[in-house]
């Protein structure tokens, strides 16, 4: 930017003292065909050397403005990406905790069915031992009923049983007692 400065102050000086001289030789030339002639190709090279030079200087705005743009343009690409990523991570992220979740819980219904089964087989077991006692026990009852029932009659019947009639003890004064 201060070259551009610069290079236009050089040139407005020259252009100065350009017309300068020119006007200067003028005033003391007594020929006036030459030199307005010299005069006329002067401020025509002169004005083609302005028109060059701000060109020159509109061109090299336009291609700063350009770049100037190139990265403003670049940076705004670069936020949207980044911004973009930030989406994409973030949804990653998201999805593998609903992932996560997921098999968990998944996890959770297993354990509970191996649970579910394994107290369905503890129970299938309990009550399997529960018949089998049962049915241990039926036979006992079984085997034991007959026994039983001649126990009982078996004792009534020594119970029942009268006991032997002894006779009295003979006294002296009636004799002896007859033999049974």
């Amino acid at each position: 930017m201060n070259a551009l400065r610069l290079l236009r102050a050089a040139f407005v000086c020259l252009l100065v003292a350009i017309g300068a001289g020119a006007l200067a030789g003028c005033g003391s030339s007594s020929s006036g065909s030459g030199s307005s002639s010299a005069n006329a190709s002067s401020e025509e090279a002169a004005e083609r050397n302005e028109e060059a030079a701000s060109k020159r200087e509109e061109a090299v705005e336009i291609a700063k403005d350009r770049e100037e743009l190139a990265e403003i343009e670049s940076k705004k690409r670069e936020e949207a990406a980044e911004a973009n990523a930030k989406k994409r991570e973030k949804a990653a992220l998201t999805a593998a905790k609903k992932r996560e979740q997921a098999a968990k819980r998944q996890a959770n219904k297993r354990v509970k069915e191996v649970e579910a089964k394994a107290k369905q087989r503890e129970k299938a077991a309990e009550s399997k031992e529960k018949q089998r006692e049962e049915a241990a026990r039926t036979k006992a009852k079984q085997h034991s009923k007959p026994t039983a029932k001649k126990t009982p009659a078996v004792q009534g019947a020594v119970e029942t049983t009268p006991a032997p009639i002894t006779t009295p003890a003979p006294t002296p004064a009636s004799g002896p007692a007859p033999a049974p």
